[in-house]
């Protein structure tokens, strides 16, 4: 199985920056997409930022220029950098994978979540 874990999340004043980091860890032969989803109170999950294997990204309109998301493979690390953050951007920050663990289907892997506040 693959298992996911964030860090990074915070309180942090309106204009400010944070880091996400998630990394997988288990018996993983390979991880294809990584991604984070975030979501708001009373708001349903929603995709924030995408990256693949070979390091094409894509971005919500809402972050587009503001966040950045990596990956370093060899680590099984994915990234989000959020800068110039906003009130709105406030929300349960998810990592997610779509990974093959060895001898196993191809499936999506969730993260616990991280808070991520931002005051104004």
């Amino acid at each position: 199985q693959v298992q996911l874990a964030e860090s990074g999340g915070g309180l942090v004043q309106a204009g400010g920056s944070l880091r996400l980091s998630c990394v997988a860890s288990g018996s993983i032969f390979s991880i294809n997409i990584m991604d984070w989803y975030r979501q708001a109170p009373e708001k349903q999950r929603e995709l924030v930022a995408t990256i693949t294997n070979d390091g094409d990204t894509n971005y919500a309109d809402a972050v587009l220029g503001r966040f950045t998301i990596s990956r370093d493979n060899a680590k099984n690390t994915v990234y989000l950098q959020m800068n110039s953050l906003k009130p709105e951007d406030t929300a349960v920050y998810y990592c997610h994978v779509r990974a093959q663990p060895r001898f196993r289907r191809v499936g999506d892997y969730w993260g616990q979540g991280t808070q991520v506040t931002v005051s104004s």
